[in-house]
């Protein structure tokens, strides 16, 4: 939320001043602080001035050129909603967490909801970027002068006297793409609390518990060593009645060692 005020507010409410110079030859007719005042959405084909044409006290009224409005409108926009879906997403999490994770709607819609304004980040601060230097190149006393006809002449001086100052509008541009990363990286954490995570969790869970099963009962302790002559089979093995007499085991051996004497 935070992050999103100080996009849009870095950007809506900006206005910035230029101011020429010019002087002409005839120093009663220069006009030496010629103000040009420009604001947010930057439509600057609406901002109009008064200079000095140098001939007589005859005023030419010139007017700034071009129109920003769409990007820097589009960029405030997106800043906006960003913040009042933070916010009542806050709500959400804060006060109806039960509510949110009913039938797993309410994870599935904020996953998406943040994939999207993960890319209208990207894509208006991207646009509001380009269009931000295009006001800079707009509002350059240096470009603006070239509209005024008494500085094509040599005979009259004309100077910039001072530029706009444009570093709230570069920190909204910083703003908008450190959006973009906050609301990019939450999506791995907003994608944990779907359905979707979860049910990739329990697959892998589920092979596990099969495999020991089968593991077991693969013929691991029936096919490899019980047909090879009753190494591993239990019952000439194991049982008391074969292994435990002594009588036939004990009594063969010296009886045939007694009869080869």
């Amino acid at each position: 939320m935070l992050f999103a005020i100080f996009a849009f507010a870095t950007c809506g409410g900006y206005s910035g001043e230029l101011r020429l110079s010019v002087d002409c030859a005839n120093k009663s007719e220069s006009d030496l602080s010629i103000d040009i005042a420009f604001a947010y959405p930057f439509r600057l084909h609406q901002v109009n001035f008064e200079a000095p044409t140098c001939e007589g006290k005859r005023q030419e009224k010139l007017a700034l050129i071009g129109d920003f409005s769409s990007s820097a409108e589009f960029f405030v926009t997106i800043a906006v909603f960003a913040f009042l879906y933070s916010l009542a997403a806050t709500v959400v999490y804060i006060f109806f967490q039960n509510k949110y994770r009913e039938n797993n709607r309410g994870p599935l819609i904020d996953f998406i909801v943040t994939v999207v304004f993960s890319f209208l980040w990207l894509v208006s601060s991207s646009a509001w970027a380009k269009g931000l230097s295009d006001v800079k190149v707009a509002t350059d006393p240096d470009e603006v002068l070239l509209l005024i006809s008494a500085c094509k002449q040599q005979s009259n001086k004309c100077l910039p006297v001072r530029s706009p100052v444009m570093s709230s509008l570069n920190t909204s541009v910083v703003f908008g793409y450190l959006n973009f990363i906050l609301w990019a990286g939450n999506i791995w954490f907003v994608f944990k609390e779907t359905g979707w995570h979860s049910s990739g969790q329990r697959h892998p869970a589920d092979t596990m518990e099969k495999q020991p099963g089968g593991y077991n009962q693969g013929g691991y302790n029936q096919d490899s060593y019980g047909p090879a002559g009753s190494y591993n089979q239990p019952g000439s093995y194991g049982q008391v009645g074969e292994y435990g007499q002594s009588q036939s085991y004990g009594q063969s051996g010296p009886t045939s060692f007694a009869n080869q004497i």
